[in-house]
């Protein structure tokens, strides 16, 4: 059903609105529905455990970035102050296996694999955290915590090593609902000669020949990996932080581990939601980079475009699986195209404030545990309206600042048309067909003015050498009853 103007457009812009109690996000830690309620009203505080940067990411990297961009742009929607705090973790075994196997330093693999990884999730239009701590920078901060474990008998030396008594901890298992007793040996981690018990792992990690190390009370060494983001989130965001995010992947050993560490060393509560996203499985198995099991990020956004890929994660429900395949990534694409083509057939900003019940659909699906998925619903909703109105040259002015609205908050918005990046191309082939003085968009402008010119004298090889040409250069043309529009492809 079409969405009806019933009350008349919104008179105030959405922003600056408080979402009401009725807002529920899933929360892992209880594993139901819940309301949320931020600690600090007016303000919402995220964590998200970013990469481990030992090589470029793969496309299921994409979609957790893409999943908690679309979270906190909600959120700064609604008005609040959001603190997103995103890491990276860049001491680690994968890390120094790399270096060793490429023969290059542990540095220069952390800023190759992340200089991939920034690049990847600016292409797919996911906003910088507000910090980005990483590991190596913040060792007295573990150590810190980790002396507090000591002290209250949570964690013990060994030979150079500290490790976490599991056991000593009773609400071990609470986050990912595991059962103690039912652990094996080896699950999480691996084997320690000086570990009281097998299920223990480690905090600190004694110095190794080769490897990276830092001077600490139990001798040189470098930190565990769950104790980082234990500490990082503690330094940046406080005690009772509003939302944990990570990969479904992580609850288990990861996020248990986080929270355990944080609780035992007096850190309570650590974190009060936690939000996970499904897996992408690749051929119905988790993509992973330790089996070799991927598809490339990187390589995926140049053959499908960023947009399509970023539509792509959102059309499931953040917390479901999904499946990467060319089908799905082609047809995402072409519904892209759809939507963009939708806001072209009115160019430049609207007047009218975005219709009321659209906005209220849009927001009952994000308040129902953030359904990206039934968001995008309203907004094909909006555009098939849209799309019915300006057929039939109604106002449909509403529709389209509802549009605007839900397009931002999704990030989905069409780049800009500019043409910076191609200039050569476009001025080479203005020259080439007469037209000197012109560059950039005025410069497209001219061809296609001369395109029609051509076409009205019937001079059909040069009007297609235009078109030809401006696709070459990534110039789409659209030829419709209100002239031609150009946009890049």
């Amino acid at each position: 059903m079409p969405f009806v103007d019933e009350k008349g457009p919104r008179p105030n812009a959405t922003r600056a609105l408080i979402p009401s109690p009725a807002m529920r996000i899933f929360n892992t830690l209880g594993r139901t529905l819940q309301d949320f309620e931020p600690g600090d009203p007016g303000k919402v505080s995220m964590y998200v455990c970013g990469a481990t940067v030992q090589s470029r990411p793969h496309v299921g990297h994409g979609r957790y970035a893409v999943v908690f961009d679309v979270v906190r742009r909600y959120f700064e929607w609604l008005g609040y102050d959001v603190t997103y705090v995103r890491n990276i973790t860049d001491v680690d075994d994968k890390i120094i296996n790399a270096a060793n196997e490429m023969g290059i330093t542990i540095e220069e693999v952390v800023e190759i694999a992340g200089g991939a990884f920034r690049s990847a999730y600016e292409s797919l239009n996911v906003a910088a955290p507000d910090i980005e701590p990483r590991a190596t920078e913040h060792i007295p901060e573990m150590i810190e915590m980790i002396e507090e474990l000591i002290s209250r008998d949570h964690a013990y030396p060994a030979d150079g090593d500290v490790y976490f008594s599991v056991r000593s901890f009773p609400d071990y298992g609470k986050l990912s609902g595991r059962n103690i007793d039912e652990l094996r040996s080896g699950e999480r981690i691996e084997p320690g000669e000086g570990k009281r018990d097998p299920l223990d792992f480690a905090v600190w990690k004694g110095a190794k020949p080769g490897e990276p190390s830092w001077d600490s009370p139990w001798g040189p060494g470098r930190p565990g990996w769950h104790i980082e983001c234990s500490a990082m989130a503690h330094k940046y965001l406080g005690v009772g932080f509003d939302i944990h995010g990570g990969g479904h992947d992580l609850v288990f050993p990861h996020h248990e581990n986080e929270i355990t560490q944080a609780e035992a060393a007096g850190h309570v509560p650590f974190a009060r939601y936690w939000m996970h996203n499904g897996l992408l499985n690749l051929s119905g198995e988790k993509m992973s980079k330790s089996t070799g099991h991927v598809v490339d990020l990187v390589e995926g956004i140049e053959k499908y475009t960023p947009g399509a890929v970023r539509l792509f994660y959102l059309r499931t429900h953040y917390r479901k699986p999904v499946e990467f395949g060319e089908e799905a990534l082609i047809d995402a694409r072409a519904s892209l195209d759809r939507m963009w083509a939708f806001r072209r057939r009115v160019p430049g900003p609207v007047e009218d404030a975005p219709l009321e019940s659209a906005i209220d659909a849009f927001k009952g699906a994000m308040d129902n545990d953030l359904d990206n998925a039934g968001a995008l619903a309203v907004l094909f909703e909006v555009i098939r309206e849209g799309n019915r109105r300006l057929d039939a040259s109604e106002d449909a002015g509403p529709w389209v600042a509802a549009y605007d609205e839900i397009i931002e908050v999704l990030g989905l918005e069409e780049p800009g048309a500019g043409v910076e990046d191609i200039l050569d191309e476009i001025e080479t082939l203005a020259l080439g067909l007469g037209i000197e003085g012109a560059s950039g968009e005025a410069a497209v402008d001219a061809l296609i003015e001369l395109r029609a010119t051509a076409r009205a004298n019937k001079q059909w090889a040069v009007a297609d050498q235009i078109r030809e040409g401006l696709t070459a250069a990534g110039i789409v043309l659209e030829d419709t009853s209100d002239g031609v529009r150009w946009h890049r492809g």
